[in-house]
């Protein structure tokens, strides 16, 4: 293992000890080539589990985002959504249109659109539209929904059907049941770990289990633009529309950049995840149980990394923990 790494594994299996997560793993490629594997730990806190390994497929919570963001991208690629600043009221003729507004395709796959939900599921505005940013669930709803209506089936059936089956990944998948190579996630780790599963596996719920590779192929799929083994299995365009800076008119220079919901590095924000030392044009997703994909493109690296436990990074921390994270693996990568 070359000593480039020992520093990134040790701040991985660092924060999996602070914030009592039972599982971890770490997978970097490098020129589309895996040249770090690293699993620890046990897929449940309780006395009795079995250790994760490569077969082990964690929950990817809000990482989903960047499956369903290359699903709007096929439909924008292919006309179905004509333009990202299409009005939302031609799309959603089901909600009010006082309380859209001027909200707008773009709006939704970048967190700047200022709706949000009341615990009963009555919708109001934060904000104006584009005039700041929030991450919320409703948004993703909405695109889940439109997507299952412009295609006539889920974003995750056209998924398989266009990339996931030509890939050959075969362990990427939205779980119900539960199975032994599930991760169970730690709400409370003072209480035992549960399986998080859906009722559908529609892409509604935060059910999205992957194993570490898949999900380190995932981002790999995203930096060769589509073209794998000299194969294009999705046009590269594609690729470009969920993966370039598509925020619009934003003057808080604060905020977080995003492509089709994948955080993008411009230049270092305030408020983004992205460290000031990875390289413009890079690009990361992450879910509320600490998986994390981050592109490089600079450096043709992918790095994949997963735990089990919700709020892994603690509190108001978890910029700080994640920008250190990409930072790490930039200056490994730097020179």
């Amino acid at each position: 293992m070359s000593n480039r790494f020992k520093e990134i594994i040790n701040w991985v299996e660092d924060i999996k000890v602070r914030n009592q997560s039972s599982a971890s793993a770490l997978l970097i490629m490098k020129d589309n080539k895996i040249v770090l594997e690293n699993y620890n730990g046990f897929h449940c806190n309780s006395p009795i589990s079995i250790p994760v390994t490569r077969t082990s497929k964690f929950n990817v919570a809000s990482s989903r985002k960047s499956y369903l963001g290359l699903a709007v991208a096929f439909a924008l690629y292919e006309g179905k959504i004509k333009s990202l600043d299409d009005y939302a009221i031609d799309y959603f003729d089901e909600l009010d249109e006082g309380l859209l507004g001027k909200t707008t395709i773009r709006h939704l796959v970048t967190h700047s659109h200022g709706l949000n939900e009341t615990d009963n599921g009555s919708v109001y505005r934060e904000f104006e539209p584009g005039r700041g940013w929030a991450y919320r669930g409703i948004n993703i709803l909405m695109m889940t929904n439109l997507m299952k209506n412009l295609y006539n089936k889920s974003f995750p059936e056209l998924l398989k059907e266009r990339v996931l089956i030509p890939l050959g990944l075969q362990e990427t998948s939205w779980e119900t049941k539960e199975n032994e190579r599930l991760v169970k996630v730690i709400d409370n780790p003072d209480k035992e770990a549960s399986f998080k599963l859906g009722y559908s596996s529609d892409g509604s719920e935060s059910n999205l289990h992957v194993t570490t590779r898949e999900f380190a192929y995932w981002g790999n799929l995203h930096l060769n633009k589509g073209n794998i083994n000299g194969k294009q299995i999705l046009p590269k365009e594609v690729i470009e529309i969920a993966t370039q800076v598509q925020n619009f008119n934003n003057k808080n220079i604060d905020l977080p950049q995003n492509g089709l919901f994948w955080y993008v590095q411009d230049f270092p924000r305030i408020n983004s995840e992205i460290g000031d030392r990875v390289p413009r044009g890079s690009y990361q997703i992450l879910g509320i149980t600490g998986p994390t994909i981050l592109v490089i493109p600079k450096y043709n690296v992918v790095v994949a990394k997963m735990y089990n436990k919700r709020y892994n990074y603690g509190g108001n921390n978890y910029l700080h923990y994640l920008r250190e994270f990409s930072n790490l693996v930039a200056d490994a990568f730097m020179g």
